[in-house]
């Protein structure tokens, strides 16, 4: 990226006040790329704990395939699921706050006894399988952040900072060449009166 600027003052200023933001902010963005790094790791690592507990649990469940066979699966459905949003280094990020479930009225004289433990352990595998989707969903919006802080790091670190300094440097080598060939001019002007002077007496 090429930066824009005259040979004057003015644009030295300029140049020095967006080169001071830069490099103000760059221990910042450094700072929150780091942050989210980790909160994506915290939120990639939390998802797989559940999917793992969740596998656990369907496989302890496995022995009972026999009774399984006699439920009802749609005894038991989400009704709703409500989250809330939390902020982590700064990114609006989905939580779960609570997930509403709806059951199926049944006949307490006909069915098993454990059918209410049933229902309870499809709640529970339901809770599992919503939650680790939901911080699959905030390590992605998570990862989506640090991947554009990371392109600003980089943008600031490599291009812009250095291209300020390298467009200041240029003005203040112009400004010297200048101010040099005033002087330069200014004493040959100044010699050359004074041999006119030197040569009218």
């Amino acid at each position: 990226m090429a930066i824009k600027f005259q040979f004057n003052k003015t644009s030295l200023n300029d140049l020095n006040k967006q080169l001071k933001i830069r490099v103000n902010a760059l221990p910042t963005l450094k700072n929150k790329e780091s942050a989210l790094r980790m909160e994506v790791k915290k939120a990639k690592s939390r998802s797989d704990e559940l999917l793992h507990e969740l596998d656990r649990l369907i496989k302890e469940y496995e022995r009972f395939s026999g009774l399984w066979n006699e439920f009802e699966p749609d005894l038991v459905s989400v009704k709703e699921i409500e989250l809330e949003t939390t902020k982590v280094a700064g990114v609006k990020t989905p939580s779960l706050k609570n997930i509403i479930f709806e059951t199926r009225s049944f006949n307490l004289f006909v069915k098993p006894f454990w059918y209410f433990d049933g229902i309870e352990i499809l709640k529970n595998l339901a809770k599992l399988g919503i939650e680790s989707e939901i911080y699959l969903e905030k390590m992605r919006l998570l990862d989506y952040s640090r991947k554009k802080t990371t392109q600003k790091v980089n943008l600031y670190e490599k291009v812009q900072i250095p291209g300020y300094k390298e467009a200041i440097l240029k003005i203040k080598r112009f400004m010297e060449d200048e101010e040099n060939l005033s002087k330069a001019s200014q004493k040959i002007v100044k010699t050359r009166h004074q041999s006119e002077e030197e040569e009218a007496v």
